[in-house]
């Protein structure tokens, strides 16, 4: 399909999903709207539409660029345990400074994701496995374990409840003043689509980038930062919304190929695609009621990721 059809489909979408809630707002109401009518559209469903769509496009590309910097189609920061060091910090950062800002939260959960991150590349680079299967395996045990230390720190303490609610991907909390911080994923991902080619001749091996002349640490360390800021400023923003980075990448590239730089804007509108289209059914499956966005995704995401897995293992055989 051609990237111009998947943004109309966009479009499209994103209008319907203007009009899916429990205030009744139709279409033909935008001729004539009430104040009610103006505040539902303006403070909560246009909020929520430009989050899905930044959530959806900046998970997807995080996704990918961790993909071709790891060289494993089965990574991603749910995979790797970027969002479980992103919680980890939160619940620093909650611990230490009890009183902080949401831009101090960002700081220093971005720091604890960059070095999760850093972390599970490095372990990378030390177990060399056949099988590609196993890499996300050993993220996933990573990311437990980092989990699990979250959680014994989050008892002691009494911060339980607060730490959970950060495992709840949901957009239905979404409203004017509480999703601007966002848009600090626009000027990420504009840089990431200038190091497209880079980020493509990284994915090839150090020794095959230096060769290039490309500083291959530095551009790896560029990926790393935009995949852990990107990760925590959603995370902080809708919560943990798992397999979006894992299978929306994939299923691009199976079509598309494998330079980023030609995958960028169909991964980009194709993510976006995705979570609206979980996002509506969340929203109509046990209507006037919501289900979190990540239920949705994690058990459609996770049938795709068995799929692919399945599949792998058939193109193998």
């Amino acid at each position: 399909m051609k990237l111009r059809y998947l943004i109309l489909l966009l479009v499209l979408l994103s209008f319907v999903s203007l009009f899916i809630g429990v205030k009744n707002v139709s279409p033909l109401d935008l001729f004539s709207l009430t104040d009610e009518q103006k505040q539902v559209l303006f403070i909560s469903r246009f909020p929520r539409l430009v989050s899905i769509i930044i959530a959806g496009v900046s998970l997807s590309i995080t996704g990918l660029i961790m993909q071709q910097l790891s060289r494993n189609k089965f990574v991603s920061p749910t995979t790797a345990g970027t969002d479980d060091s992103a919680r980890f910090g939160i619940m620093v950062s909650l611990l230490l400074f009890s009183s902080a800002t949401t831009m101090q939260k960002m700081l220093v959960a971005s720091f604890f994701a960059i070095l999760g991150t850093f972390i599970f590349i490095k372990i990378l680079d030390r177990i060399k496995f056949k099988d590609a299967i196993f890499i996300p395996l050993v993220g996933l045990m990573f990311g437990n374990v980092v989990s699990s230390i979250t959680t014994f720190f989050a008892y002691k303490n009494d911060l339980i409840q607060s730490i959970s609610s950060w495992l709840q991907g949901s957009f239905s909390t979404i409203m004017t003043g509480r999703y601007e911080l966002l848009y600090l994923s626009i000027p990420l991902l504009i840089i990431a689509y200038l190091y497209a080619n880079k980020f493509t001749i990284a994915g090839m091996g150090e020794d095959f980038s230096k060769n290039l002349g490309l500083n291959h640490k530095l551009v790896v360390n560029i990926g790393l930062v935009i995949i852990a800021l990107v990760s925590v400023v959603v995370m902080l923003t809708v919560g943990l919304i798992p397999f979006l980075g894992l299978v929306v990448p994939n299923i691009v590239t199976i079509y598309k190929g494998d330079n980023l730089k030609n995958t960028l804007g169909y991964t980009a509108v194709f993510g976006a695609i995705f979570v609206l289209v979980c996002d509506i059914f969340s929203r109509l499956i046990i209507y006037p009621y919501e289900i979190p966005i990540s239920v949705t995704i994690g058990v459609i995401g996770g049938a795709i990721f068995l799929y692919l897995l399945t599949r792998r293992k058939a193109h193998e055989a």
